[in-house]
């Protein structure tokens, strides 16, 4: 995506419409980025540096014209065991480093793999963020006093379960009456920011009849600063990338999927078409740049992306609107921020995570009861009962082993003989039975991707016909797509039996991917093009051709139409007389 493509036939009606919704999705991202850094660990402040630095850099940097990146909720879970574990310095290298390998990615071109990652396993891990979002901000939407926070699931719903009986009834009071106004703003009002409209009017309602009745901002995390921040380099040191490899690649992978996931929205919404690998570029230079200010990690926020686009924006300048406005509004409104009550923040919070649940999608793919609700639930389960990372993993490996599995259950291995009672004398399974199968010629049907999954059932079943010592074995691979090297090696196997027993292997139909497999091994060489056909009507003439005549005097299984000629007292002179002249009754068999 060039530059000057992104804001071709640029005009005054157009930065209008940008400036519009610059605006309106700026002033949602405002509590969203406190409301994010809050839960994620971190200072307030933090959240809206973040929304600012790397808000402006995704739009200008990026691979797509109306991503809105900033904190979003799926690094909260990621972001708060850093920062529980090793410190909110340590969670700005890892960022850092985070961001320097989504540049990589993007320059390798590296963009296309992660769409790869399979549906069931997105999901899963973005239901269970939506789990622990919710859940983390029980504690603040009770009021509750005395609370510890742990990193792992079942600890904080023993914590809040102990300390149930320190109900806050204002604190429940402020967060219901916020929560009241986020469902009701969008019935009456549907263009106007819901959670910043309840935050403002609980947080007035708290100031005017529950004043040090709840904790706010500032009695939490102190008050808000209304200046810019402050570039500063954390202390990097070997120790501290080595130890920070793993969450470094969290981040990255996780703020890739959903960057990338929301392009591809936008790419649905609008018609347009994304760059990914300059969309990774972007936001890998935008989590460098932003710890350097303070700012946590950030992606692409899909939610905000669609509130862009609905809002009208034309190109990225609505994304770095959003960026500045958000920064006058820290530089302007800051000290205000800090009379928000926790209780308030609570609902905002759960309102992302029921609508980040991906809920309807997650029960569409469990009523289909296949091995992808497995997957699903495996890692929807792992990630609120262990880590992301680990979800991750065994979720895609599970993925990976069942798609095997899958794959291999499609290779099929069918021996064959021609049907005379079809037109074109189609080679058919049913036509192999007892008393009726050539004991020279062995035809098998390759049917599916001949990979390491397959490999093992396709030599089985054929080295059962070569044990019993066929002069000639005709392999049928025009619906064998692909081939790797342990399905090569596997095919070399039955080849060099096949040659050991004074056997020939003949191939029909094969595709050009197995072909040039066959080529670059230099298994082609070895077997002879001369033993390679088009047609399976080709290579049964050419078997034909090279039977051992003694062994058809008498032979009653009568596998092909030739074999009544061979099998008399004549066969000699016959079989000659008929092959000589060219019979093709097999050349129109189907491949």
């Amino acid at each position: 995506m060039k530059w000057s493509g992104r804001y071709a036939g640029y005009n005054g009606s157009a930065f209008r419409k940008d400036l519009l919704s610059g605006l309106i999705v700026g002033i949602i991202a405002i509590p969203l980025g406190m409301a994010f850094a809050i839960a994620s660990g971190v200072k307030p402040e933090y959240g809206l540096y973040t929304t600012v630095i790397a808000g402006i850099l995704i739009s200008l940097l990026g691979g797509s014209k109306f991503q809105i990146g900033g904190p979003t909720g799926a690094f909260i879970p990621i972001l708060f065991a850093i920062v529980m574990q090793y410190g909110y310095e340590n969670l700005l290298i890892a960022g850092i480093m985070a961001g320097l390998m989504l540049v990589c990615m993007g320059l390798f071109k590296l963009g296309a793999l992660i769409k790869f990652i399979p549906r069931p396993v997105t999901i899963g891990f973005t239901a269970g963020i939506a789990v622990i979002i919710f859940s983390g901000q029980i504690a603040n939407f009770l009021g509750l006093s005395g609370i510890e926070k742990h990193e792992d699931f079942w600890s904080n719903m023993k914590e809040i379960g102990m300390h149930i009986s320190t109900v806050n009834i204002y604190s429940l009071l402020t967060a219901g009456s916020c929560l009241a106004v986020i469902l009701l703003v969008p019935r009456f009002a549907p263009k106007v920011p819901a959670s910043l409209v309840g935050l403002v009017l609980s947080t007035v309602v708290a100031a005017l009849f529950f004043e040090g009745q709840v904790a706010t901002i500032g009695s939490s995390f102190g008050a808000i600063p209304n200046s810019l921040p402050q570039f500063q380099v954390p202390a990097i040191t070997w120790e501290r990338i080595v130890s920070l490899l793993q969450p470094a690649f969290v981040i990255a992978m996780l703020g890739g999927i959903e960057s990338l996931l929301s392009a591809v929205v936008a790419d649905g919404m609008t018609g347009s078409r994304h760059n990914s690998n300059r969309e990774l570029i972007g936001q890998g230079i935008a989590n460098v740049v932003a710890p350097l200010f303070g700012g946590i990690p950030a992606t692409g926020a899909i939610a905000r992306t669609a509130t862009n686009i609905k809002s009208g924006a034309v190109s990225p300048l609505s994304g770095i609107i959003h960026g500045i406005v958000v920064l006058l509004v820290l530089v302007l409104f800051a000290p205000y921020a800090s009379h928000i009550p926790l209780a308030s923040m609570a609902p905002v919070l759960m309102m992302v995570a029921w609508n980040m649940s991906e809920r309807r999608s997650f029960m569409y793919v469990m009523k289909t009861k296949t091995s992808d609700s497995l997957v699903l639930m495996t890692t929807f389960l792992l990630t609120v009962f262990t880590s992301l990372t680990t979800a991750v993993e065994v979720g895609l490996i599970l993925a990976v082993l069942l798609f095997v599995k899958r794959m291999s259950e499609m290779m099929k291995v069918a021996k064959v003989l021609p049907d005379p009672n079809h037109k074109h004398e189609k080679v058919m399974a049913h036509m192999v039975r007892k008393g009726h199968d050539c004991p020279q010629i062995s035809l098998y049907t390759i049917e599916g991707p001949l990979f390491f999954g397959a490999a093992d059932r396709f030599e089985e079943s054929v080295m059962d016909s070569i044990h019993r010592r066929p002069g000639i074995l005709l392999l049928r691979m025009g619906k064998v797509p692909f081939m790797d090297t342990t399905g090569e090696s596997n095919l070399a196997h039955v080849v060099k039996h096949m040659e050991r027993s004074g056997g020939r292997v003949l191939f029909s139909g094969i595709q050009t991917q197995p072909l040039e497999m066959l080529k670059r091994t230099g298994l082609v060489e070895k077997i002879g093009t001369d033993h390679m056909f088009e047609h399976t009507g080709e290579a049964i003439h050419f078997a034909l051709k090279h039977l051992d005549n003694q062994k058809c005097r008498g032979c009653k299984h009568f596998a092909f139409r030739e074999c009544i000629a061979l099998s008399s007292a004549d066969a000699d002179s016959e079989s000659k007389r008929t092959l000589r002249s060219g019979n093709q009754v097999h050349t129109n068999t189907p491949v």
